[in-house]
């Protein structure tokens, strides 16, 4: 049985807030029918998969997960517009795909804190992935044992975890601004709906990062899936 199905044309309705009664009635089935496929208990007929995604205006492809975007549009890199500019290196195609995915990921984000206009948010998001980026480098760095540790400020003993408790913190305040709950001196976001968001909304607000970001959220997951199934 098809894990994404389930999930994802549950998301369709609630997005689009359609009552379950109301979508099996125009679907043409019973509700409870329908409430079986949105958990998975019962798979669906070829021809109900047709008919449910013309129903929400998306592809056959997307309700069973193998595209990220409702349209059912495969990317390629050619189709992701280079958020930081940089082409004068070479690189392999899979890892430019994979670095612009992650800038205009990264792009999105910052969006999405500016339209919420939380200096906390803006920050906080800044910290997080400079401190990650920061710490790769790093790592990457001690990997020569002849590479001068002079260059940085901070011991090497100690550098990783302190950043690490940095971006802990971090996280928190995000999480706590985000949700409208100022801590100490932080401010927070006012209006949630500021940040109410859905695949539709993503793709009309954010046309030149959205493809990205569902890109990325699909690769990470399946990463995830495969190293529990592992």
């Amino acid at each position: 049985m098809n894990s994404d199905f389930p999930r994802i044309i549950a998301l369709q309705r609630k997005e689009r807030q359609i009552s379950q009664k109301q979508a099996a009635a125009d679907l043409g089935i019973s509700q409870a029918l329908l409430s079986h496929y949105e958990k998975g208990i019962r798979e669906c007929g070829l021809d109900f998969l047709v008919k449910i995604a013309d129903y929400y205006g998306v592809s056959c492809d997307y309700l069973l997960g193998r595209t990220p975007e409702p349209e059912g549009r495969t990317i390629s890199i050619e189709d992701i517009p280079d958020d930081d500019g940089n082409n004068s290196m070479p690189s392999p195609e899979v890892v430019a795909f994979n670095r612009k995915i992650i800038n205009n990921s990264i792009s999105m984000l910052f969006s999405l804190a500016q339209k919420a206009n939380s200096i906390t948010l803006i920050k906080e998001i800044s910290s997080y992935l400079m401190l990650n980026v920061y710490k790769l480098f790093r790592i990457v760095y001690n990997a020569n044992p002849r590479n001068d540790q002079k260059l940085f400020s901070v011991p090497k003993v100690v550098a990783n975890d302190d950043a690490s408790a940095i971006v802990s913190m971090n996280e928190a305040n995000i999480k706590a601004a985000s949700s409208g709950i100022p801590i100490g001196d932080n401010d927070c976001v006012k209006d949630p709906d500021v940040l109410y968001l859905t695949t539709a909304i993503l793709s009309q607000t954010y046309p030149e990062y959205s493809s990205s970001l569902l890109n990325l959220v699909k690769i990470s997951e399946d990463s995830i899936h495969k190293k529990r199934n592992a």
